[in-house]
């Protein structure tokens, strides 16, 4: 069954000046504008359409993909407010609404705002709000520690970074563990450090234990390669400067070169790492 805020598979019924008519079974005929439609086609195929509602809140399917659709958040900027409500830039023409009730704070044009996108359920449109609490951990977490999980970075307190995970919950990444400046909006892979028995989520950027420094030992390796065997970082390098250079803590860095001299793969200097050539 066809479904406002999804993509569907809808048959060709016929051709009016105003565009093609496709078969939305109970939704009825639903017009995909003529500047819309594609370079070819022909009556009775199938096209991939993603359906939403034109400016005068009827049906209307479109080729193209939005930035994001219901069940989802997005950082989006905010284009234009009215005596209504706001109006966000999704990647569509019939831009997204998001009334006043569904504002935290209220918006501005110009600037961008982490929300969610949902179908009301009273009038059926594809709305947005910036009040995520709603729509955001309403089920126990269904990850496991060490689970790699994709997350949107939306808010920054004290304690470290705010993110939204996979759409669903959201988690914390602590400033002791994050060694670059995070962007609101910035989407990345995470780690689930823990889950607390009150189902808040620690997450973390780097995988766990060992896997971490094996990974970073890999990095590095490959770095003194494309330098040519030799770098000018080691233990008496600033804190700082490992940081710039790996993204990483001093003590992660001290380790994995650590584990690359057990290795036999490099020598340690007070000037820096040396390649060992076989």
């Amino acid at each position: 069954m066809a479904e406002i805020g999804k993509r569907n598979t809808l048959r060709i019924l016929r051709e009016k000046p105003a565009g093609l008519y496709l078969d939305a079974g109970a939704l009825g005929e639903i017009l995909l504008p003529r500047r819309e439609m594609p370079g070819t086609w022909l009556l009775g195929e199938e096209l991939d359409v993603f359906l939403h509602h034109d400016s005068e809140d009827r049906p209307v399917a479109t080729l193209r993909q939005p930035k994001a659709i219901p069940g989802q958040c997005a950082r989006l900027k905010c284009t234009a407010v009215t005596q209504v409500g706001a109006f966000l830039d999704w990647g569509l023409p019939k831009e997204l609404f998001v009334p006043f009730r569904e504002q935290k704070i209220r918006m501005e044009p110009g600037k961008s705002y982490t929300v969610f996108i949902y179908v009301d359920p009273e009038g059926g449109r594809i709305l947005a709000t910036t009040r995520l609490a709603r729509h955001l951990d309403l089920t126990p977490p269904p990850w496991q520690p060490g689970q790699s999980v994709n997350l949107i970075i939306h808010g920054k307190t004290p304690l470290g970074y705010k993110a939204i995970i996979e759409h669903t919950h959201t988690g914390l990444l602590y400033a002791d563990a994050v060694f670059r400046e995070l962007r609101p909006g910035e989407s990345t892979t995470g780690i689930i450090s823990a889950i607390r028995p009150d189902g808040k989520i620690d997450l973390s950027l780097r995988p766990p234990g060992r896997d971490h420094i094996e990974d970073l030992a890999e990095r590095i390796l490959h770095e003194l390669t494309a330098r040519g065997g030799f770098w000018a970082l080691s233990d008496e390098s600033p804190p700082a400067l490992i940081r710039e250079e790996l993204d990483t803590s001093k003590r992660s860095f001290k380790q994995a070169t650590g584990l690359l001299f057990r290795q036999g793969l490099v020598t340690l200097h007070p000037e820096g790492i040396r390649i060992v050539n076989e």
